[in-house]
């Protein structure tokens, strides 16, 4: 088993990496809407989802990955409202290699975070 953080992906906000290498598969932590250089949530649930996915990358970039190896995903979101401004989103990353998904409502997301992901991916 191998850890994975990411410099350029925000700092983890508990005691965890950000990804975990076994074998040929990466499983991530989940990742918030965090902009990178403040620390701070990108505004709006859209800029959150945005932005979570371009952390997501980030992990994956440092692991060896794209998010063309991701075979399944885990959405969070605050309110299930937003579900579709979440999938036009979320379209615009996995276009051609759609991964499983599942998207639930949490009652409650760290920082106050509107959207939250983590990915699982294998490598090639």
């Amino acid at each position: 088993m191998k850890a994975i953080n990411a410099a350029k992906a925000p700092a983890a906000v508990g005691p965890y990496v950000h990804a975990v290498q076994a074998g040929n598969t990466i499983y991530t932590s989940g990742q918030l809407g965090l902009i990178p250089e403040t620390g701070e949530l990108a505004v709006g649930v859209e800029a959150q989802a945005e932005q979570a996915i371009k952390n997501i990358e980030v992990v994956l970039k440092e692991a060896g990955c794209t998010l063309k190896n991701v075979v399944k995903t885990t959405v969070f979101l605050a309110d299930i409202n937003d579900f579709a401004k979440i999938n036009a989103i979320y379209a615009k990353y996995f276009d051609e290699n759609k991964p499983a998904r599942s998207c639930v409502q949490a009652a409650a997301l760290p920082k106050g975070g509107l959207f939250e992901m983590e990915v699982i991916a294998v490598k090639e």
